[in-house]
């Protein structure tokens, strides 16, 4: 029998109560078998029914992501999972700030590398500027390491937020 031993990124969508204690239950039942979580996010999706939406981007062979997706349906505040990556075409978005401290040239180089990124300057001073950006965390990947030589000294990242397409 051959092992699977291909690693796939996988985004996951968990629907969940918004109440105390339940992202900390889902963080703990991957840190207790060793999964790591590349990407978190969490935000209420409906007021009403007092729901909320953890978006989670992990990594592993698919029996590990199988049974990932079968351990948070065990959790009790647990309503919904979904397998963004295998269910279909998915939009991914997040957001960026990137602080470049730079001078002369290598400022003007920065400014229009943000420029062709479509990254907004959201703070300026004489000698470093923050940009902002949103996009797929391949574009963000990209504009950062093309920041990186023109003075890239402080990054922020929000994590991924995705949902099906259409």
């Amino acid at each position: 029998m051959k092992r699977e031993t291909k690693i796939e990124r996988h985004v996951l969508t968990v629907l969940v109560d918004n109440e105390f204690g339940v992202l900390a239950r889902v963080i703990g039942l991957f840190s207790g078998r060793g999964y790591n979580i590349e990407s978190l996010t969490v935000a209420e999706v409906d007021e009403e029914k007092n729901l909320s939406r953890i978006t989670i981007v992990t990594s592993g062979i698919p029996t590990i992501i199988e049974q990932i997706k079968a351990l948070l349906l065990r959790l009790v505040p647990v309503y919904e999972v979904q397998d963004l990556t295998v269910e279909g075409n998915v939009v991914e978005r997040e957001l960026a700030l990137v602080r470049v401290e730079s001078k002369g040239a290598k400022r003007l180089e920065a400014m229009r590398m943000a420029e062709s990124f479509e990254a907004i300057v959201v703070d300026a001073t004489p000698t470093a500027i923050v940009f902002e950006m949103t996009g797929s965390p391949d574009k963000l990947d990209s504009f950062i390491k093309l920041m990186k030589p023109l003075g890239l000294t402080e990054l922020n990242r929000t994590g991924v937020t995705a949902m099906l397409r259409g």
